[in-house]
């Protein structure tokens, strides 16, 4: 959808959105390139062992078919919600298709949840079905949780626990099916926020969400498709950081999408699969970016073939931006978004529309401010919330059974995200912390992402996250978490030398007053830091 124009002024002003009335992402992204190269790869799905399995769109269009006529005479209707709670693999977008062809709402489940988290989202938007594996049937067949949803359970597994199995059900189906006619603002998915704050909610999409995602997926990765892209993410592929900015659009622009499941995230494994399945593409969330920078010598270890390097859901920072350019040669290009709303701000390099510790400009299509609380637009480099302005193809429909919600989600046209940035003059947006996040102390308002920045130069150090924690005197302290690198022991004399290292970096009232050694820190399953937690602990 974006013209090929080199200039982010000149591009901006000549991108128009292209929304159909009608339009059905299952059609898009599979049916439209089955019927014109049924041969073309789809998926590379890479084994445990090394073994490459790959989906075509012909496969996948036959494959779709069955499973839509098997749920349909199974009594999944239009409207209806099928939650799919598979790792990455050729089944996961076989079953998304068939869910968009129907008419039906897929509600992607992360296959990290346990059961709690799964009994609630199921409950929560009162799932007809549920499509998962072996080890997700034996998940909720051991758990205490009343599963009154889904009333259809399958198997990709195989028969077992009560679940119907999928090549048993669709064996006898047709391999032809009638896509619905939905219109582009008709739900097609709802995603579920990462319950940073508060209990998730259900964010429902329309069909139209797919469309709304394209530029800010060629943007930062500078005008794709091109010849050879190829893409990959460590991303979970039910986080829309996977499904959306990854998986579908891949598919809908004909790039092969490489997937792989790692039971835990391996830096030297990732790069090895990169080198070895010669990935173009990628976007890693910047947690993962930082295990990354733990490995030495990538260029020279690996034989690399990346072209755009991608990262979102957290803030990047200028430590690990300047790693991109020594040790991969490339400019990391950052984007931003939410749930409800993605993809709206970005990098690209290739136009020079980058600058260390920014998130970027506004992709092109979208309006996107920073606003006072009254949604007056501030002056450039005025602490205020990052906003996003509406109609648009990218933002959802509504919180699932929270009008209320819903409502307090925007103040006037404006969709505000509960992020605190600024924006300079030159239109770069810098991201400070969530509302909750910014610490107040002496009577400055504290973003935590500058702090942790600094803190991961430190070289004992290996993760951070800050939060502020009360106190009687400067209203709160700045309150580091830190895990240390391998082979380093947290001690006394480490945590002052820290305090310093900061100190003399930024300043007196930003250092870590308190440092506190862990193993580990609490991650969403998008691989944000769970700051609410950690505070909880002062």
């Amino acid at each position: 959808m974006l013209p090929d124009i080199r200039d982010y002024d000149a591009l901006c002003a000549q991108f128009r959105w292209n929304v159909p009335e009608r339009y059905n992402i299952g059609v898009d992204v599979c049916d439209r390139w089955a019927a014109a190269e049924p041969e073309r790869p789809a998926v590379m799905d890479v084994g445990a062992d090394g073994a490459i399995r790959v989906l075509t769109y012909g496969r996948m269009r036959d494959a779709s078919n069955r499973l839509a006529n098997a749920l349909r005479r199974r009594g999944v209707v239009p409207g209806d919600r099928v939650a799919i709670l598979l790792p990455q693999g050729e089944t996961v977008p076989i079953v998304h298709v068939a869910i968009y062809k129907l008419g039906a709402i897929a509600l992607p489940l992360a296959d990290v949840f346990g059961v709690d988290a799964i009994a609630y989202r199921l409950a929560d938007s009162g799932a007809k079905a549920l499509i998962t594996n072996a080890a997700g049937v034996s998940r909720i067949a051991d758990s205490e949780e009343d599963f009154e949803n889904p009333e259809i359970l399958i198997s990709i597994g195989g028969p077992q626990g009560g679940a119907e199995g999928l090549t048993e059900i669709c064996r006898s189906e047709s391999a032809d099916f009638s896509a619905v006619d939905t219109l582009a603002d008709d739900p097609a998915m709802m995603i579920y926020t990462s319950g940073t704050t508060g209990m998730p909610k259900g964010a429902l999409h329309a069909h139209r969400v797919l469309l709304g995602h394209l530029p800010g997926v060629q943007f930062p990765h500078e005008f794709m498709p091109q010849a050879g892209d190829r893409l990959w993410t460590p991303a979970d592929w039910a986080w829309a950081g996977g499904l959306l900015n990854i998986l579908l659009p891949g598919l809908h622009f004909g790039v092969p999408v490489v997937a792989r499941r790692f039971e835990k995230f391996d830096p030297e494994a990732a790069f090895r699969l990169m080198a070895d399945m010669q990935v173009r593409n990628t976007f890693v969330p910047p947690t993962a970016l930082r295990m990354l920078r733990g490995v030495e010598n990538p260029r020279g270890r690996f034989d690399l073939a990346l072209r755009t390097l991608a990262s979102g859901g957290e803030s990047l920072g200028a430590e690990t931006f300047a790693w991109g350019r020594e040790a991969l040669g490339l400019s990391i290009n950052e984007f931003y978004g939410q749930t409800e709303c993605n993809l709206v701000l970005g990098s690209c390099a290739a136009i020079g529309v980058t600058r260390p510790g920014s998130i970027g400009k506004t992709t092109p299509g979208h309006r996107v401010a920073v606003i006072r609380e009254d949604g007056a637009i501030c002056e450039p480099d005025e602490l205020g919330q990052i906003a996003v302005a509406r109609p648009n193809p990218v933002m959802f429909l509504s919180y699932w059974n929270r009008p209320e919600a819903t409502e307090a989600k925007f103040v006037g046209d404006w969709m505000t995200t509960g992020d605190q940035g600024v924006v300079d003059a030159d239109g770069y947006f810098r991201f400070v912390g969530r509302d909750d996040d910014v610490i107040t102390s002496s009577g400055y308002r504290i973003g935590p992402t500058e702090i942790e920045d600094c803190l991961i130069r430190h070289p004992s150090v290996a993760l951070a996250a800050v939060v502020g924690k009360p106190d009687a005197v400067r209203t709160e302290i700045v309150k580091a978490f830190i895990v240390p690198r391998t082979g380093v022991t947290p001690t006394p004399e480490l945590a002052a030398d820290i305090q310093q290292f900061v100190r003399t970096r930024l300043s007196a009232h930003e250092y870590p007053r308190e440092i506190a050694f862990r193993e580990s820190l609490p991650l969403t399953t998008t691989g944000k830091v769970i700051r609410r937690l950690l505070r909880d602990e002062n």
